[in-house]
């Protein structure tokens, strides 16, 4: 069963990071310091983003690659049901 989002829940994550994003960007730009400043913390910015998407990426692919082996080990083992024949084992 593969779980899929509704259009208004993407739509809602989609434009609270959009804004949470601007807002920030926003308050760097109107910040009173010097622009080296603003530029150091627009990069730390930018590197939070970027690194949010990698552990998120990553969080998924190892999820999902645990969904995949979960479902082999399952295959296998009804596999093995199937093969066993009830009878041989009565004596």
């Amino acid at each position: 069963m593969k779980h899929q989002h509704s259009p208004a829940w993407v739509f809602q994550a989609w434009a609270s990071f959009i804004l949470s994003i601007s807002v920030l960007a926003l308050g760097i730009v109107y910040m009173p310091v010097d622009p080296w400043k603003k530029a150091f913390l627009g990069m730390g910015v930018l590197f939070s983003i970027t690194s949010t998407f990698s552990v998120a990426k990553t969080t998924r692919d190892l999820h999902e690659a645990k969904r995949l082996i979960t479902r082999i080990d399952e295959a296998r083992v009804e596999k093995l049901i199937g093969e066993h024949d009830h009878t041989s084992s009565i004596v």
